[in-house]
Parts: structure tokens; C-alpha cells; sequence
């Protein structure tokens, strides 16, 4: 203890401020989550769309874009951020649980300070995804974007904390991939702009490869834990049962079929990608299956209403279309799994992530 303390007297005030303020911040928190013993996650870094943007779209010139009443109506302060909810989106919540901090900003936010990064931040672009086109198609931020941007934090990172504990919160932070619904909805049966290149199987094969690679490039930039998300079952939100699901608002069952072949080909990816990575911790997680139960079975887990969302009608509502103006939101959001026509409510979010953190978070370490 006494060398320690005679070798701190001797470093320079300012690399002493940073070491005080990188063990602050990542050595204090307590994580809800049970966590090994010597294990830490110092940060928690997002990538993908909407799902987990909290508010990267603001300043973009693009109709993707939630950073007006109602949305945030239930957020900290009542505040519209530009996250596609009534309150907290699953960074928020996985970032919450682990014990990092309670909510996880946008890289963009010009309000995020330097302690900030640290403990991590989210890239995700709403109307992102794995195919390169999807986000062109909208004006957001591609995943390609969003990887400069991590470069560009790692840079910044650096200069707070030094090279060292860069290193180390990198190689120790959860990464968090989420995108393929805006590919799967979007890109190729709504607007059918890949129809006459790519059929069904080839399109899976292309947003396939394209999430492979993305994980590989987060692991040369120094990522170890690496989580993907499946696709969800995209045909049974609001929005998707009105433009595609016939007269009686049912599931598209052809977009939920091409989300199942996407994620049978993306599970397989990554376990032939992590045998080759070594140190290297991909973790697949299926969302597709909890979330289509919470939708099929609303009562279940304290829901009423599966098949609309709260905000409007509720059926075809979402970004522009949800908003304090046009849009009268339900009397009760907690009764609702979405919030509109395409993003759950917090409640629905807590009840999909809460489980699959203890189901997968052992696979991590």
C-alpha cells in the first residue's frame, strides 16, 4: 500500500485526476444483476436502429426521428429524447440492470460530458440496418457510420482515461447489436427495393453475412462480448398487421417467416464466427420467441391490448406520424404492449429483457 501511494505522489496531477475518475466510475457501481466473482462490465456500447437509439437521429435530416411529444411522455422529466417509446428503450434497461448507470445516452447528444463515455453510450441509428441500402433508403445513420463513430470514441476515450483503461473497458464492456426488422419490413416487402435482386433466402443471406461482419469488425477494434439480437417476429406489430396482414389485421406471416430464416442463418454465423475469434464471447439471443409470446398471450404478463399500439389509432402511427398534435394517446399505456405502431411500451420492453438477461448473460463470461 505504501508503494502505491508513494508511486501516485510521483504521477503528474492530471494522469492522477483521470485514474481517480476511471476507478470512480468503474469500480462503484453495483450491479442488480448477479455478476461472477472478478467479473466487470464497465460499459455498456450499443449499435442498430430503433430499438436502442437514444436519440442519434435528432440533428439528422430524416423523418426517423422521435424527439417530440408523446414520445417520452413517461421518460425522466416527461422529455422527448428521440427514443421510439413512452420511456426507457432496452440499452436503458440492460445498462440499469448490469449496474452501469441508469439511463445509456446517445453518442450524438450534445449534452453527453466526457464522464459519460466511459461508461458507454449508444451509436444506433433509427431506420438502420444490416443491409447497407436500408439506411440510405430513410437518411440515417448506416452501421458503417456508426462504427466511425465508435473509432472516433475510442480516440476521445483515450484522451479521458489513457490508453491502458481503454483497453481494458473495451476488451470488458457489453457490446449490443440490434437491427433487422427495418431490412426485414421496410427494405424488402414494404418498399420492395430489393425484391427483384434478392429473394427471400438470398436477402437472409445477405443481412446474414452483413451482421457476421459487423461483429468481427467490433472484435478488431477490441470487442470480447459481443451480444446480437435476433429479428423480431416483425409481421405482428401494429404497423406491419395494417400494411400487410389482410382485412382482419393478422400477422404477415411472410415477414415473420423471413425473421426466422434471418435468424436460424445469424445463430449459426456467430457460432462459427466465435470458434474462430479466440477470447471471443458472441453471444446469439432470441428475442423472436419471448416477444411473439408476450404478443399472442398479453394477459399473460399483465397486458390487455397486443395488436395496436397507444399512441392514435394505434395502428399505423410511428416518428412523424406519432405526435401531440394529431395523436391522442390511450388512458392507460401500461395496458399496452406497443407504444406505437411498430416500438413496445417500457413496460413490454422490461418484460422481454428482464428474462433474457438471466437466461444468457452466463454465456458472456
Amino acid at each position: 500500500m505504501e508503494f502505491l501511494s508513494s508511486r501516485l505522489t510521483i504521477m503528474s496531477s492530471c494522469f492522477y485526476s483521470t485514474l481517480v475518475l476511471f476507478l470512480t466510475v468503474v469500480c462503484t457501481v453495483s450491479s442488480l444483476v448477479k455478476l461472477p466473482p472478478n467479473v466487470t462490465i464497465p460499459a455498456l456500447l450499443v449499435f442498430g436502429d430503433s430499438i436502442v437509439d437514444a436519440g442519434n437521429n435528432n440533428d439528422l435530416k430524416t423523418l426517423v426521428k422521435s424527439n417530440f411529444p408523446p414520445y417520452g411522455k413517461d421518460f425522466e422529466g416527461g422529455i422527448p429524447t428521440g427514443r421510439f417509446c413512452n420511456g426507457k428503450i432496452p440499452s436503458d434497461i440492460i445498462a440499469k440492470e448490469l449496474g452501469i448507470k441508469d439511463t445509456l445516452p446517445a453518442y450524438l447528444d450534445p449534452a453527453v460530458q466526457p464522464q459519460d463515455l466511459i461508461t458507454g453510450v449508444t451509436f444506433a441509428s433509427s431506420g438502420s440496418g444490416f443491409d447497407p441500402l436500408t439506411p440510405k433508403l430513410v437518411s440515417v445513420l448506416s452501421l458503417s457510420d456508426q462504427l466511425e463513430h465508435f473509432k472516433e470514441y475510442i480516440g476521445k476515450l483515450k484522451a479521458i482515461i489513457g490508453e491502458e483503461n481503454t483497453i481494458f473497458t473495451i476488451r470488458n464492456s457489453l457490446f449490443l447489436v440490434v437491427a433487422s426488422s427495418d431490412d426485414i419490413a421496410n427494405t424488402y416487402f414494404t418498399l420492395r427495393a430489393r425484391k427483384l435482386q434478392y429473394d427471400v433466402p438470398a436477402y437472409t443471406d445477405l443481412m446474414a453475412n452483413s451482421a457476421s461482419s459487423f461483429a468481427q469488425e467490433l472484435y478488431e477494434l477490441g470487442a470480447r462480448r459481443i451480444v446480437v439480437f435476433s429479428a423480431p417476429p416483425v409481421g405482428c406489430v401494429p404497423s406491419q398487421r395494417t400494411l400487410a396482414g389482410g382485412a382482419e389485421r393478422e400477422c404477415a406471416e411472410n415477414f415473420n417467416e423471413a425473421a426466422k430464416l434471418f435468424n436460424s442463418k445469424l445463430s449459426k454465423k456467430l457460432d462459427s464466427l466465435a470458434s474462430s475469434l479466440p477470447n471471443s464471447r458472441l453471444v446469439y439471443i432470441d428475442v423472436y420467441n419471448p416477444l411473439l409470446d408476450i404478443i399472442q398471450k398479453p394477459q399473460k404478463y399483465g397486458f390487455q391490448v397486443a395488436d395496436k399500439g397507444c399512441c392514435g389509432t394505434g395502428i399505423l402511427e410511428v416518428a412523424v406520424l406519432c405526435n401531440e398534435h394529431t395523436s391522442e394517446t390511450c388512458a392507460d399505456v401500461s395496458d399496452y404492449v406497443f407504444w406505437d405502431s411498430y416500438h413496445p411500451t417500457e413496460r413490454a420492453y422490461k418484460a422481454l429483457v428482464y428474462p433474457l438477461l438471466g437466461k444468457y448473460l452466463t454465456k458472456l463470461f
